[in-house]
Formats: C-alpha cells, structure tokens, sequence
C-alpha cells in the first residue's frame, strides 16, 4: 500500500518537474532576440505557434532588383487585409520600384522602411521575439526585413467593437445616454471628453499569463491620494492568473475583504459616473473586453446614490433616495418582520389585522418561516430564470409565473395571501437598489431564519451584527459607513438628502488626500434675482 502511494508521488512530482521544465524551456525560447536570418525567425515562430491555421506568414521580395527579402505575419481574423495590402504590401514592393535608382537606401534598417515607405502611424520597433509574439497575438501585423535583428510593429487600424449606447443596467429618465463598451480605448477616449485636463493620467498594466489582458488605471494627479494609487498598482502587480475575462476578476483579486456580503468595490457602464468619481478624487481601473469600470474606493451611501440625482433639483432627489432606503430595509426586513409578529409578538398586531391574517392562514399547514421561505425561494427562480432567458420569453416567464404560481397557491392552501403581499412587496423594493442586490438577498435569508427562532431579538441581534461588520469594513483604507461612521456633518449634505449643488463645495474628506485643490466649485454659487451671489 505504501509503496503504491510513493510511487504516485513520484509520478505526480516528476510530472509536475517536466511541465515545469517544458515551460520553463518555451520561456526562455520566446525571451530570445530576434535574430538577423529571416528563415530562422520564421522556422521559430511557426514552431512556437505551432502553424496555427489562422496566421498568416507572406514572404515577399521588394526594391529595385529585389534582392530585398521581407515577411507579414499577423492573425487573419484580427487585422484589415486591404489596410495592411495598400500601407505595407504596395509601398514595400511597388513603391521601392518608383524611387531612383541613384538612390542607395539601406531596406535592412527598420528605420529606414519606417521612415520612407510605412505611412501607418502606429507603429513601433521591437528587438525580442516575446514582445513580437504579444503584439502578434494581440492583433498587430509584424515586418520582419532578412539582415535585421529587428521587427516592425504595425498596428493597422481600429478593431470591431459593439456601438455606443445607453447601459441596459443603469437606465435614468434625465441624462446622457452614452456608456461604456468592451473596447477599452473608446472607454477611455469617453472619459477624455468629459475631463479635459493635462493632469488626467492613463497608466497601463498587462495582467494574465495566457489572455495579455489590457487593463488601465484613470486618475486625476492633482486630486487623487498617491497612497491610494500606489496600492492599486501593488495589488494589480501581485495578480498571477491565466487570463482575466472580466472585470469581476479584477475585483475579486483587490477588494479589501474577500469574505464579506457587502461590495467594497463599485462598477458602473456610465462614463458620466466614472468621470463624477474621478473628479472626487478616485480612481477608475478598466479592463480591455468589458464594459463594466471599476471605481473605487467605495463606501456604503453610494449604493443609494444615482447620477440622475444630480441632474434634477434637490427636492425630488431627496424624496427619491429615502425611498431608495426605506426599499433596502424593507427587502430585507419585510419577511423577517412578518414571521416574527405573527409568530412571537402577536400583541403588537391590531386586532383587525391579526383576525385577517390568522383567516388568511386557516388553512395553511406550514408553520410561517417555512411558508416564507418556500415563497422567497420561488421568487429567487423566477428572477433568474426571466434573466436568463431572452427578453421577450424572460418577461413573460416573470410575469405570468409569478401570477400564476401565486394565485395558484393561495387557492390551494399552501400560502396565505399576506404571505404572498409581503414577498412582492419584498421583490418589488428588492430592485430599487441594485448595487446592494447580492448583500440584500442573503442578509434577508439570515433574518428571515433569525426572526423564525427568536422573533424580535434574534433580528435585533442580526441587525447589531450587521452595523459591526459594516462599521469595521474598508475600501482602500477609506471607513465605508463614511460619513456616518466616523461621523463628517459635511459629507451629510449628500447622504439621506441632497442638498443644492451650490451647497456642496468641497470634496469628500474621507477621499482627499490634502487641503490642496480640495474644493470641487466655488463656494458663492447660490442663486439670486440680481444675479449676485450670497
């Protein structure tokens, strides 16, 4: 037995050293220079991409007695071949026939054909077959000239990408209609448009060993914390992953607490948003591939918080986001509440109420948390199912579903019809706020049980935890129950209410980082008939 187990050490080990030597030697293969034998460099890369039937390698002859030997290689699904045939292809081996003959030009220099003949700007020169092999991959054309240790990075245009328009999960009534899209330079050409600063910085990292995705931080120098920036640049530099396909990746490598409910990171497809949070002295990370942002840091209120209240006066924003709490505390105290008076403090219920809901349950043979919990759990399918399934087939899953199953039920005796008040009451406010959607569903599951075995208490004592947690949670060093907790009178002004944007002078104290630059407008803006300030 024992020696079976040693020898499938000893297998697992020396498979895991070869692989480890075998990507150790492609490595060190692809870290090697270029060289000046075009055949050899050709003969490499066919055999590190293992002649993949969707690169192309054109060999070519060019100058005036084309004695001239030059090769394109690039990707056929990732580049526009009539750009790369009019740029490169007819300058190289028509236009060298035009130049006079007198004239003694070196074609073995890149920079030479960069200068004289590649009329595409966006191009570079590369001297190492690994950053040869990345930009090939990421969609370049590559010039390779026979007598030179170099290589031409030819970038021949812009690549497909879905058109601008309005995000489909942050819907508003007043304000741009634009948002982010997965092409990541056009992410950042739309917070350029909306910050028009020399100090606007752009800084690129390069993370997964496999997928080379393109990831850029965005911050305003002047405004932004340097502690901040360099701690989002040493948590980026310590991700060692295969690939990142989504910014949830990112997110889920950074955050401050990995085992916490609540997100201490905010995402958002709006540029207006990210570009708001920018200017208050955050930074933005965006990834190539998504249309999602990241901003952070992050705190509790700006779950509560929408752009459009700041595009509207201040008296209906206010109205709007206390409706937007009470919704948080009704999905997930509404069942809990419920279970508990019914249950445990009967007393607190009018006499009225309490003989129609005791009718309404009559019939019932589930105790009030089981009940609760059935009904919680089909909304839970029901809202996954309608997001899953196309529009036209998820809505009316959504709809007549809930309708039918809900009727259905109560006719049948297995639900009373204040149960059934109580859990869409619950869904329907469970969507007001949707940056808490993850948070609010399992906190209301955890009270819903609390209330089913001490009532009242245990969801006192589930709430008292809740605050705990939220109180000793960080986003970059930055308290995410400010300005509660620690308690800042200024940052009130935007929390519950909304005050008139003349009144906001100043950006949150909890983000800045100095007295310098701290004030985001004028502080004499209020309005008045003789167009004076106060």
């Amino acid at each position: 037995m024992f020696g079976y187990i040693f020898k499938k050490i000893r297998y697992l080990s020396l498979k895991n050293k070869d692989k480890s030597m075998l990507q150790d030697t492609i490595a060190k293969k692809n870290s090697e220079p270029i060289s000046s034998d075009l055949e050899r460099n050709l003969e490499v890369i066919k055999g590190i991409l293992s002649d993949s039937s969707d690169v192309t390698i054109h060999e070519f002859n060019f100058g005036h007695d084309r004695r001239f030997k030059g090769a394109l290689i690039f990707i056929n699904s990732m580049v526009d071949k009539e750009e790369i045939h009019k740029n490169v292809l007819q300058p190289l081996m028509y236009g060298t026939l035009l130049l006079n003959k007198d004239i003694d030009m070196d074609f073995t220099q890149i920079d030479t054909i960069r200068r004289n003949l590649i009329s595409m700007i966006d191009n570079l020169k590369v001297t190492l077959l690994s950053d040869l092999l990345d930009n090939l991959l990421a969609g370049a054309t590559i010039l390779l000239i026979d007598g030179s240790k170099e290589a031409l990075v030819i970038n021949p245009g812009k690549r497909e990408s879905r058109a601008i328009d309005e995000p489909g999960t942050e819907a508003i009534v007043r304000g741009p209609r634009e948002g982010f899209s997965e092409n990541v330079n056009v992410n950042i050409a739309l917070i350029r448009q909306k910050i028009k600063v020399p100090d606007l910085c752009v800084e690129k990292f390069i993370i997964g060993d496999k997928s080379k995705t393109d990831i850029f931080i965005v911050y305003i120098k002047s405004v932004a914390n340097p502690k901040l920036i360099e701690e989002i640049k040493k948590r980026l530099s310590r991700i060692k992953v295969d690939a990142i396909l989504e910014s949830g990746y990112i997110e889920q490598f950074i955050e401050d607490n990995p085992y916490s409910i609540f997100p201490t990171i905010s995402h958002t497809e709006r540029p207006d948003k990210a570009v708001a949070k920018i200017l208050e002295g955050r930074a933005a990370i965006l990834i190539d591939g998504t249309p999602f942002v990241l901003i952070m840091p992050m705190v509790f209120i700006e779950s509560f918080q929408s752009v459009e209240d700041y595009y509207s006066r201040p008296f209906l924003a206010s109205i709007v986001r206390v409706i937007r709490f009470l919704s948080y505390i009704i999905s997930t105290l509404g069942p809990a509440i419920y279970v508990a008076l019914t249950v445990f403090h009967q007393e607190l219920i009018p006499t009225q109420l309490l003989i129609s809901i005791a009718n309404g349950r009559e019939r019932v043979p589930f105790p009030a948390i089981l009940e609760a919990l059935l009904m919680l759990f089909t909304f839970d399918i029901l809202r996954e199912a309608g997001v899953r399934l196309p529009k036209s087939v998820g809505q009316t899953v959504g709809i007549v579903g809930a309708i039918v199953l809900g009727q259905a039920s109560v006719e049948a005796g297995l639900i009373s019809p204040i149960m059934v008040i109580v859990v869409s009451s619950t869904a329907i406010a469970s969507f007001a706020v949707p940056a808490q959607t993850g948070s609010g569903t399992i906190l209301r599951y955890i009270y819903l049980v609390l209330a089913g075995l001490a009532g009242g208490f245990g969801v006192i004592m589930g709430l008292l935890a809740t605050l705990l947690h939220l109180a000793s949670l960080r986003s970059f060093g930055v308290p995410y129950l400010w300005p509660i907790a620690p308690l800042d009178f200024s940052g009130l002004k935007d929390t519950f209410i909304r005050m008139p944007l003349w009144t906001v002078s100043k950006r949150p104290k909890a983000i800045v980082w100095s007295d310098f630059d701290s004030y985001k407008q004028s502080p004499d803006l209020m309005p008045s008939p003789n167009g004076e300030g106060n």
